[in-house]
């Protein structure tokens, strides 16, 4: 869901080669969702091994990240700790959108609509305890940096990119890094390289948003930003205050101007309704639970683990050597650079 700015928000395309030398700061869950989501068949049917387990994300983690990784990216994952009790509200709203998501497959099913089977099968992704373990594990075999937060994964992220100048990007498709004060958030960066439109094939490139244009576009500052992804809806408050997209909610924000006499405005204007604490919610988002003071280590690449990993879901044993191969010819290239 997250937060619902991104048509007043500007973004530039970027290359894959701006990235070299970069180190990114991965939202895993939102990263693992969109494996989840988007590695399936036409008619929605995910990746699965011979034992029918799902096997998707396995797939995005290996070829995307090491496409990646050849191109000179390191990477960090942060993964989410425990979620604030606030979003137990959008939790319930997931969950029931997955059983009607759902029932929406089970009908479209019963008529072989294939494009309906794809579209609500996307709907209805889970990402449980044996997922989070093994995207863990093939990822430290990878070479792949992990860091465990003790709340949500993008505030985490957020921190350690606004915190630390060596870290360059949050990836994220969320806008809510920005709240969390994100310097920079690179979005599409694990999507597949191409997507199917009605037109055919379009290929598809990293967009990047910096936190400081963001603000002096709007003309707004950080706790303004943060008011106006109140009033258009975050993950603690999903439906905002009905009746205010974006673009009226900055003309709000930008108006009154301090949160407490936006938020009054809200209150004392008939045409609005507010079933939700702001203020609690503000200070969630403005001090949220994170670790300060994170070890970050960069594990050495262990070809025979990730080769266990996958084999062990029915991957293709030549395809994983043919990737492999790549990571030497990588390590090669490196060492005689050293040399020179």
């Amino acid at each position: 869901m997250g937060l619902q700015i991104g048509e007043i928000i500007s973004k530039k395309e970027i290359s894959f080669k701006d990235l070299k030398n970069k180190i990114i700061v991965v939202d895993a869950f939102n990263t693992l969702y969109q494996f989840l989501t988007t590695i399936r068949q036409r008619d929605g049917t995910p990746l699965m091994d011979d034992q029918g387990e799902i096997t998707s994300h396995l797939s995005g983690l290996f070829y995307r990240n090491l496409n990646l990784i050849l191109n000179g990216v390191k990477l960090i994952y942060v993964f989410d700790g425990e979620a604030p009790d606030l979003k137990k509200t959008t939790k319930g709203l997931r969950e029931d959108a997955k059983i009607r998501a759902r029932q929406k497959y089970q009908e479209a099913e019963s008529i072989q609509d294939i494009d309906a089977m794809g579209k609500y099968s996307k709907r209805n992704v889970n990402l449980n305890d044996i997922k989070i373990k093994e995207s863990k594990e093939l990822l430290k075999a990878m070479g792949i940096a992990i860091v465990q937060a003790p709340g949500e994964g993008e505030a985490q992220a957020s921190y350690l990119v606004n915190k630390n100048s060596e870290f360059y990007a949050v990836a994220s498709q969320d806008y809510d890094c920005l709240m969390f004060r994100a310097t920079k958030v690179i979005q599409n960066l694990s999507l597949a390289r191409k997507k199917r439109t009605i037109y055919g094939f379009k290929e598809v490139f990293p967009q990047i948003i910096h936190l400081d244009n963001v603000l002096r576009e709007l003309e707004i500052n950080q706790e303004q930003l943060i008011c106006l992804g109140i009033l258009c809806g975050t993950d603690y408050n999903p439906s905002g205050i009905k009746g205010l997209g974006p673009k009226k909610s900055l003309k709000l924000v930008r108006e009154f101007k301090t949160k407490e006499k936006i938020f009054e405005e809200i209150e004392n204007n008939e045409r609005y309704e507010m079933n939700f604490d702001w203020k609690e919610i503000y200070e969630e988002i403005n001090n949220p639970k994170i670790e300060k003071n994170v070890s970050i280590e960069f594990p050495k690449i262990n070809k025979e683990k990730i080769k266990e990993i996958l084999l062990k879901h029915d991957f293709a044993e030549e395809r994983i050597e043919n990737q492999l191969k790549k990571l030497d010819e990588l390590k090669k290239k490196k060492a005689q650079k050293t040399l020179f």
